[in-house]
């Protein structure tokens, strides 16, 4: 029987289905998790910001990323906290959509930071006579406003035109809500149509920031290998942004895989991990990796 949309108040989550037996057990994980991530992301923040030795772009820019990283787990965390607790798994209408535009808008803000980030250091070694000019504090917080305001108004588009579908089930088997799947539940396909279109549009963007990315990365190789003033300054300061840009790929990529290829040949509790990976590794990793790097730096 179909049902309008409006109608559906609650969904349900059966991602934990499987997981009954060690709620317990994953509750203290995931708490020991979440923490972490508060306690090494706060750390470098205020470190950067009573610092004004590190009141440069580069550092600004990953304050910007373990804040955006916050921003994310706050999406995830709390709500899933709560479930491991309760003996039903359910999220409202509403909440459902605030969930997706939250970890959907941290996932593609990430992107646009990393990218970002590469731009300066391309800037930093490729045109080093222009930097302080192209970096300016007035073009930083326009970098800043874009990475932050664009994916979101983004997303936010993707959600809006999510929340107008008349859906037929309100059964979601994640851990969280997700976009797509919410498309899917859709009782007409046909309206799925300007759904798809600005799907792939955000796909289109997310691959033109990578390509860009990449261009970056390439560019700055290609000049330093002539140089050991401009090789000493990759592997100082570029080597971390790569190692950053690696670890969130690989969670994105894990994602989509599951998502395409997870019910054929991944277990319901491997599945749950791939789909929550880019929430885990890399709001814990970077602020690790970057202070770890300014440890370094204030020993030498």
């Amino acid at each position: 029987m179909m049902c309008n949309a409006s109608l559906i108040t609650m969904f349900f989550l059966s991602g934990l289905n499987e997981a009954k037996n060690h709620q317990f057990t994953l509750f203290s994980l995931t708490l020991l998790c979440y923490c972490v991530i508060w306690l090494v992301n706060i750390c470098l923040i205020v470190t950067i910001i009573l610092d004004k030795s590190l009141h440069e772009p580069m550092y600004i820019l990953l304050c910007t990323l373990c804040m955006n990283g916050l921003y994310g787990t706050v999406g995830f965390y709390p709500k899933f906290l709560w479930d491991l607790l309760s003996p039903v798994h359910v999220i409202s209408y509403s909440g459902c959509l605030l969930q997706a535009l939250v970890m959907y808008s941290f996932a593609c803000s990430d992107l646009f930071i990393l990218a970002v980030m590469a731009y300066d250091r391309y800037v930093a070694i490729c045109r080093p006579l222009e930097y302080h000019a192209v970096m300016s504090k007035q073009s930083l917080i326009k970098f800043v406003c874009f990475s932050w305001l664009t994916p979101f108004c983004i997303i936010a588009l993707n959600i809006f035109l999510t929340s107008r579908l008349k859906l037929c089930s309100s059964c979601i088997a994640r851990l969280f809500c997700v976009n797509w799947i919410i498309v899917k539940l859709a009782c007409y396909p046909a309206e799925t149509t300007v759904n798809n279109i600005v799907a792939y549009m955000t796909i289109i963007i997310y691959v033109f920031h990578g390509v860009f990315i990449v261009w970056s990365y390439i560019s700055l190789i290609k000049m330093c290998i002539h140089s050991i003033e401009n090789r000493s300054k990759f592997m100082q300061t570029c080597v971390p942004h790569l190692l950053s840009l690696f670890i969130f790929l690989v969670a994105i990529l894990f994602d989509v895989m599951s998502m395409r290829f997870g019910s054929k040949y991944l277990s319901q509790s491997l599945q749950n991990f791939v789909a929550i990976e880019f929430l885990i590794i890399p709001p814990i990793m970077n602020p690790l990796i970057y202070g770890f790097k300014l440890l370094l730096s204030r020993c030498k």
